[in-house]
C-alpha cells in the first residue's frame, strides 16, 4: 500500500494545491492526507485513489472548518520565490499561469473540486461522482459551469464587452 501512495503523491498534491491555492498549504494537506491514509485501514472494497482523494478533500473540509472556528486572519501573500524571469516567452507563461490560476480561485470551492478532478487529474465523471458523494449528473453540471465561467474569465477583454 505505501508503494500505491507514493506513486498517487504527485497527483494528490496537484489537487491538494487545487483545494488550497496555495502551495504551502498543499503540502501540509498532503502530508496530512498522508498521515491520515496510513494510520486508518482502506476498506477492502475502496479503490484506494478514490479512497485517497476523498480523504484528502475531508482533511481539507475539516482545516477549513478549524480556520473558521479558531477565526484566522486572512491568508498571507505569498512570498515570491526570488527567479529571475527572463524572456518574453516565460513572462507571458507567468501572466498566462497567473490569469487562469485567478480564474480557478474565483470559482465556487464546488466546481473547483470538480475541474481538478477532472481536467487536472483526468477523473472520470463517474469517479470524481464517488469521491465528492455527489450524482454523476452534479458532477456534469457543475463542470459545465465551471468551464463556462473559466472560459468567461480568460477571454479576450475585447470579447467579453461585444457579449
Amino acid at each position: 500500500m505505501q508503494q500505491e501512495i507514493t506513486e498517487l503523491l504527485p497527483r494528490l498534491r496537484r489537487f491538494a494545491y487545487s483545494l488550497t491555492g496555495s502551495m504551502p498549504d498543499a503540502d501540509d494537506l498532503l502530508q496530512n492526507t498522508v498521515e491520515r491514509l496510513l494510520a486508518r485501514d482502506i476498506p477492502r472494497d475502496a479503490d484506494l485513489t478514490k479512497w485517497s482523494f476523498r480523504v484528502c478533500r475531508n482533511v481539507w473540509i475539516d482545516e477549513c472548518r478549524a480556520r473558521k472556528v479558531r477565526r484566522e486572519a486572512a491568508e498571507q501573500p505569498e512570498l515570491t520565490d526570488g527567479q529571475v524571469v527572463d524572456g518574453e516567452r516565460q513572462t507571458t507563461r507567468k501572466i498566462e499561469w497567473n490569469r487562469v490560476d485567478a480564474a480557478m480561485a474565483r470559482l465556487p470551492e464546488d466546481q473547483r473540486q470538480i475541474i481538478s478532478l477532472v481536467a487536472i487529474q483526468g477523473l472520470s465523471y463517474q469517479a470524481v461522482a464517488e469521491i465528492l458523494s455527489v450524482p454523476r449528473g452534479t458532477v456534469m453540471s457543475r463542470l459545465a459551469r465551471a468551464r463556462s465561467a473559466l472560459s468567461e474569465a480568460l477571454a479576450p477583454v475585447s470579447m467579453r464587452t461585444e457579449s
